[in-house]
């Protein structure tokens, strides 16, 4: 399991923002969009339009990757 959460960039919808996540969830969410299909810009974009205002962009990462295996 990995430790603290390290940032990543991303370009959402043409601005620059970064994610705080650990290892584990950043790969995961890799092989997600790998399996889609998409470009991992792509599916951070799908994510943080269905988020709302409601919780921060790395919560609704994990939250993602949890259901996408709860449901495997």
């Amino acid at each position: 399991m990995s430790g603290r959460p390290k940032k990543r960039s991303l370009a959402l919808k043409g601005h620059r923002t970064s994610v705080s996540l650990e290892d584990d969830f950043w790969e995961a969410f890799q092989e997600i969009a790998a399996e889609r299909q998409q470009s991992i810009r792509a599916l951070a974009e799908e994510i943080d339009e269905k988020r709302g205002d409601r919780m921060g962009l790395a919560s609704a990462l994990r939250l993602f990757v949890l259901q996408y295996y709860r449901e495997r």
